[in-house]
């Protein structure tokens, strides 16, 4: 667990980096990737010819004597809600970091991306229940407030529900947000309330894993230990028919988390360990400016 001090350090390490990211990266594509609330009024002006007939203003036009329009602009203000995945599962990493590393990391950029951009950005921290909720608000201090508590906080829960956090999002905001989850995904049974908070919200999912999570070492016989139940076992990763199983079992989750998010038209990224998020991320907003997700 760490100190006080190396929570505060870190917090300043990433403030530092993802508002430079954030700045430099984000702010056109993640602006133009996502859709505003809706349209709000902008101003009266006088009506010119092609102008829809619906929006006279006939107030304003009786008043004055000859028509006037209402002119709408799209309300550009987001809500970001991120739904993090702090079970005892993101703990696991090898050489590259651990995934609970990496989600903090991608967090912190998504937080301070909105905040650059002048929207709000709150939190959903969860394992089998739901850990902290940050209401979302705006302003680099709640960011910061959202990372330290990413960088901080022990889950007191021992596994993970995913449904449990989506479930908690539909029911705590009441508005249409974009929802980012960050997690390993090493779940089940949450595709039902993926589906009902995809037809209110705009939702993508970030799916962490490590290069271990996909395949075993040929290190023969080694103990593996479950981070959330605890239950130890010995594997004889010198089989090569129990590695193909292990490499199996991944992509039967994977396979499985796709399709659930692909029936729930929502998006799905896969991130590992090492890899430059930022490049990814960028490619996925980019995408969406240009209407055609990978």
């Amino acid at each position: 667990m760490r100190t006080r001090e190396e929570i505060l350090k870190k917090v300043r390490e990433l403030e530092i980096r993802s508002k430079k990211l954030a700045t430099q990266l984000f702010s056109g594509e993640y602006h133009s990737a996502f859709r505003g609330k809706g349209m709000s009024f902008k101003e009266v002006r006088e009506y010119v010819p092609g102008d829809d007939v619906r929006f006279i203003d006939w107030n304003v036009s009786a008043r004055i004597g000859h028509p006037y329009s209402k002119v709408f602009e799209e309300e550009r203000e987001l809500t970001v809600m991120l739904l993090i995945d702090i079970s005892r599962s993101e703990l696991f990493g090898t050489s590259y970091g651990r995934k609970r590393d990496l989600a903090a990391e991608i967090a912190a950029v998504l937080a301070f991306s909105a905040v650059a951009n002048a929207d709000k950005v709150g939190a959903v921290f969860y394992s089998d229940k739901v850990e902290l909720y940050v209401p979302p608000k705006k302003g680099r201090q709640h960011a910061l407030f959202i990372v330290r508590e990413m960088l901080s906080l022990e889950p007191a829960g021992r596994g993970t529900s995913t449904a449990t956090a989506i479930r908690f999002l539909t029911n705590s905001v009441k508005q249409g947000c974009i929802a980012f989850i960050l997690s390993d995904f090493i779940d089940a049974h949450y595709e039902d309330a993926l589906r009902v908070a995809g037809k209110k919200h705009d939702v993508i999912g970030i799916k962490l894993y490590d290069r271990m999570d996909k395949e075993l070492p040929d290190a023969g016989l080694i103990q593996l230990m479950d981070a959330e139940t605890g239950a130890v076992q010995w594997v004889d990763s010198g089989n090569a028919y129990v590695r193909r199983r292990y490499e199996e079992e991944f992509f039967r989750v994977t396979a499985y988390c796709a399709d659930i998010f692909k029936k729930a038209n929502s998006d799905l990224l896969h991130l590992k360990t090492g890899d430059d998020y930022i490049n990814v991320l960028r490619r996925f907003f980019r995408s969406r400016v240009k209407g055609s997700v990978n």
